[in-house]
């Protein structure tokens, strides 16, 4: 029996010996030796049905993730590959398909990936004889979305600005989300965390500021892997120029009423409201007693009490002589100094610039509620008729004159 397949054209040898292991020749036919077969034996126990040596490494390769997004790792493991002993696996070199290649001497290893795409990551398994196997798998890594914003660069205090990221889009196709924080200086969740605020998620929006300066906020696109890109926008806010004018306005007011004696009668206004308060001038004025002869005649007291500016005084009512009603004044003038008009300012809106000039120090004097207070504080009795005095109190009346100046603002440039 041959020991191997001998093709049409091989020479058949005539030697008692022949190729390596030698033959025999005998009655026609060739018949291996003992030594022939003991070799034959020897050389399949050294080689496969491949072909390869036995002690050929077993490579194999796992990861703990197989889809990420762009700038997220994988670790890699490669201990379940195996060599025939008595070899061992002296080297792992692995190949991520991106450019980036690393030797280990140990079957792990971590690798982040900054680029896009399918990645075939390969591992070569090296044993001592320098025999190599090969396993490979696949890494598909996301792409973040590509974000597409439009926004103004600047506008005037109290505008609105529209920015708008929708036409923001995914690589890949699919669905995105947004997210938006309109001021990287505050905290507007309160989680100790700025930059992170989800103020809005639609893919625009109006935004209005009414305090000039920068402000600096961002937009964060997310995909439905969760791979997110986020833009840093900023936008400059320009405070707007008024010119103001301070008008002139006098305005009055009266009151009266009877009073008996010991009453008080209290009225409270604001005249300083939206104005700057510049003189006051009041009068109370009694009417004549039924005999004018009696003498003396009434007195009232006329106070007045302004708690914002801790102002107080009083007057009580007097004769001139016997042939005048019986008056008292309060007469003050200079309450607030007289401010420049027909000038330009910047501010960020009208409301606040006219609240600014009403509220500059040392120039709100009188500001507040008034508090007039009339008391009748002396009704002499006339001559009783049968033991019954006519006239108990007297008539009042109470004018006030005060002059106030009015901040009229106008914008302009616009």
């Amino acid at each position: 029996m041959n020991s191997r397949k001998q093709s049409d054209n091989e020479p058949v040898s005539n030697s008692p010996m022949s190729g390596r292991f030698g033959s025999m020749v005998m009655g026609g036919r060739t018949r291996a030796t003992s030594t022939t077969i003991a070799l034959l034996l020897l050389s399949s126990t050294l080689v496969g049905c491949s072909g390869l040596s036995s002690t050929t490494p077993n490579a194999k390769i796992s990861s703990d993730q197989q889809q990420i997004n762009v700038g997220e790792t994988v670790n890699f493991d490669a201990r379940e590959s195996s060599t025939p002993e008595p070899t061992f696996i002296d080297e792992y070199r692995w190949d991520f398909g991106d450019g980036q290649t690393r030797e280990t001497k140990q079957g792990i290893v971590s690798h982040t990936f900054e680029s896009a795409g399918d990645h075939e990551v390969e591992v070569t398994v090296i044993n001592d004889n320098g025999e190599i196997d090969r396993a490979s798998l696949t890494i598909f890594v996301n792409s973040p979305p590509t974000i597409e914003l439009e926004m103004p660069t600047y506008v005037r205090a109290g505008e609105t600005a529209r920015l708008d990221a929708s036409d923001s889009t995914d690589p890949e196709g699919a669905a995105v989300e947004f997210m938006w924080d309109f001021d990287l200086g505050f905290d507007s969740d309160g989680d100790g965390e700025k930059a992170n605020d989800a103020d809005a998620t639609s893919p625009y929006v109006d935004l209005t500021i009414d305090n000039s300066g920068n402000r600096t906020g961002s937009v964060s696109v997310i995909d439905d892997k969760g791979a997110v890109s986020t833009e840093i926008w900023g936008l400059m806010v320009v405070s707007r120029t008024f010119n103001v004018v301070w008008e002139e306005q006098h305005l009055e007011f009266e009151w009266s009423g009877y009073l008996e004696q010991g009453q008080s009668h209290e009225i409270s206004h604001e005249p300083g409201a939206g104005a700057r308060v510049m003189q006051v001038n009041a009068t109370l004025t009694l009417a004549r007693d039924l005999l004018p002869i009696q003498w003396p005649e009434d007195n009232f007291t006329l106070s007045l009490n302004v708690p914002a500016s801790g102002w107080s005084t009083f007057v009580s009512t007097e004769h001139e002589n016997i042939t005048e009603n019986a008056s008292g004044s309060i007469d003050r003038g200079d309450m607030n100094s007289h401010p420049e008009s027909g000038y330009t300012i910047t501010a960020d809106s009208s409301d606040g610039l006219v609240e600014a000039l009403l509220n500059e120090p040392g120039e709100r004097f009188g500001q507040g509620t008034w508090y007039w207070t009339i008391t009748a504080d002396q009704c002499d009795p006339d001559l009783p008729v049968d033991d019954v005095d006519p006239d108990q109190g007297n008539d009042w009346e109470l004018v006030v004159e005060i002059v106030i100046l009015v901040p009229r603002v106008s914008e302009i440039g616009v």
